[in-house]
C-alpha cells in the first residue's frame, strides 16, 4: 500500500535530504501530502497524478498579487490553464493567523467570487507546512508539476518584477510559456526563475 504523507510529514521527509525550506530541484518527484481546501475538503497530491498541477502562492493584501488580479492576468491564466484540460490549479494561502493575507475558508471563497478567479481549489495552509515543503518564498510564487508528479517549473509568474499594473501587458509570462512547452511535448525551456513579490507571511 502506498504511504501517504501529511503536509507536516512531507516537510520531515524533505529534511532528510536537505535543510528545512530548501529549494526542491526541478526534475524531482514531488512528495505526497494531504492538503485541505477552503471548503474543508481534503486532497492528496497523489490523487492528481496523471494531471498537471499548477500551484500559486497568494496573499490578497500583497500589491504584487493585486497587480495580477486587478488586471485579470491571474484569472485569465487560471482559465486558460484549466479550460478543457486535465490541469488542476491550486491557489495556496500560507499566511499564518494574524498575518497579512490570512483568511478563513469562507473568506477565501468570497475572494474567489469577488475576483472572478478560477482555481480548481484554494488550499488553506495556515501552519505553513505546505509552503515550507515547497520552499515558497513570495506571493505570487508559481510551480508546475507534470502528469508524472515531477516538478518542471518554479519561480515567478513573469519577467517584470515591478508592482505596477501597467507592466503586465508587456511582460513574458513564464507560466503560460511553460504550459505551452508541455502542450507541445517539449521540455520546459525556462524552468527556474527568481520569484518576486511579498514574502510569504509564515508564523515565524
Amino acid at each position: 500500500m502506498k504511504t501517504l504523507f501529511t503536509a507536516t510529514a512531507a516537510v520531515a521527509l524533505l529534511a532528510t535530504a536537505a535543510p528545512a525550506s530548501a529549494k526542491i530541484a526541478n526534475g524531482t518527484t514531488v512528495s505526497d501530502m494531504i492538503v485541505t481546501d477552503s471548503n474543508g475538503k481534503q486532497h492528496k497530491l497523489s490523487d492528481f497524478k496523471g494531471n498537471r498541477v499548477v500551484l500559486e502562492w497568494t496573499n490578497d493584501g500583497c500589491p504584487y498579487v493585486q497587480k495580477h488580479y486587478d488586471t485579470n492576468n491571474m484569472q485569465n491564466l487560471q482559465k486558460e490553464a484549466t479550460l478543457g484540460s486535465d490541469t488542476v490549479w491550486l491557489s495556496v494561502i500560507s499566511s499564518a493567523p494574524g498575518k497579512q493575507g490570512y483568511v478563513s475558508g469562507e473568506g477565501a471563497n468570497a475572494l474567489t467570487t469577488s475576483r472572478d478567479a478560477a482555481p480548481s481549489a484554494v488550499v488553506l495552509d495556515p501552519s505553513g507546512d505546505m509552503g515550507q515543503a515547497f520552499a515558497a518564498k513570495t506571493t505570487p510564487h508559481m510551480y508546475i508539476i507534470d502528469e508524472a508528479g515531477t516538478l518542471v517549473y518554479q519561480g515567478a509568474i513573469d519577467d517584470n518584477s515591478s508592482a505596477r499594473k501597467s507592466t503586465v501587458p508587456g511582460a513574458k509570462n513564464y507560466v503560460r510559456a511553460a504550459l505551452a512547452d508541455l502542450d507541445a511535448g517539449q521540455p520546459v525551456a525556462i524552468a527556474d526563475t527568481a520569484p518576486y513579490g511579498c514574502s510569504v507571511k509564515y508564523s515565524s
